[in-house]
């Protein structure tokens, strides 16, 4: 029989607490809801009002894993959905705005992604995204090299640039931005992967081709796409450990000397919070919003 949880005054089914997901610690599926129950609080603001795609692994990562836009069969009445334009023609997605959707959500097994827009605006890009993505011998200490110079070339355009680990080999930036279509945040964001390739022309990429990649780190600009999303701050990944997407300082950044230190799994991450709150937090603040010209 599934158990069911109350959360917040709804009724949730919470299935197959002890199953392991993650088989190279043993963590469970109890331990991945305990986890969201845990951060909730700072990852709930990243995700409201941004349709949630749902990058699932209801068997662990070494399972069946596949990606969903639309709304799961099953999903009950109180969960928030709102229709979302696609090319394709308009789509029904989940909105996760409270704790007892993200406890329903969580108990799908998912990565969380999302848009870098609102939903009451999703053509007007909020976020700016690049995803720096090391190719070997290339690891993380490379793409903070990287992250580094990009975060001085933001500030040179008055955007504040914040980071996170992308929870499986690279970085994610993110910054806030104001007064843009996500086609005009893409054509700058691939403006400035291509002066970084030009600054460092032995170590950043800016398109992705794969025969060109050993030892550099491509600077993914495309997220910022309209129909692109990118894991959220704070989502577990399906990895062969229960690795976090991690909010990091910018002197972490800067004295990475070995992928180990930026790595981070469910249990490191209330203690961080502790320590530092949430690192994207200035995401949020209106005034801080950089314009993209």
């Amino acid at each position: 029989m599934t158990p069911i949880t109350e959360v917040e005054g709804r009724r949730v089914a919470l299935s197959n607490l002890a199953k392991v997901l993650y088989p190279a610690t043993g963590f469970t599926k109890g331990e991945v809801l305990h986890y969201y129950a845990t951060v909730a609080e700072v990852l709930l603001p990243h995700l409201r009002d941004r349709p949630v795609s749902f990058l699932r692994y209801p068997d662990g990562p070494e399972g069946q894993v596949f990606f969903t836009k639309n709304v799961p069969p099953g999903t009950p009445d109180w969960v928030t959905t709102a229709e979302v334009p696609r090319s394709e023609g308009p789509a029904r997605m989940v909105l996760v705005q409270d704790l007892p959707s993200l406890m329903w959500a969580a108990n799908l097994v998912t990565e969380f992604h999302t848009h870098q827009w609102v939903v009451q605006e999703p053509g007007l890009a909020d976020r700016i995204v690049f995803d720096l993505d090391p190719g070997p011998p290339a690891t993380v200490v490379h793409c903070c090299e990287v992250a580094l110079w990009l975060r001085d070339r933001l500030a040179a355009d008055g955007i504040e640039a914040h980071t996170k680990t992308s929870g499986s080999k690279g970085l994610h930036l993110l910054a806030a931005v104001r007064g843009a279509s996500s086609d005009r945040v893409s054509e700058y964001a691939k403006e400035l992967a291509v002066e970084a390739e030009k600054a460092m022309p032995r170590l950043v990429l800016h398109r992705m081709t794969r025969s060109l990649r050993p030892g550099k780190v491509f600077v993914d600009w495309s997220q910022n796409a309209a129909r692109k999303t990118t894991a959220t701050p704070y989502t577990l990944r399906a990895r062969a450990e229960p690795i976090v997407s991690a909010p990091v300082t910018w002197d972490e950044v800067e004295a990475c000397g070995d992928p180990a230190q930026l790595s981070f799994r469910a249990g490191d991450i209330a203690p961080r919070l502790q320590d530092y709150g949430d690192l994207m937090a200035p995401l949020f603040d209106a005034d801080r919003a950089g314009a993209v010209s």
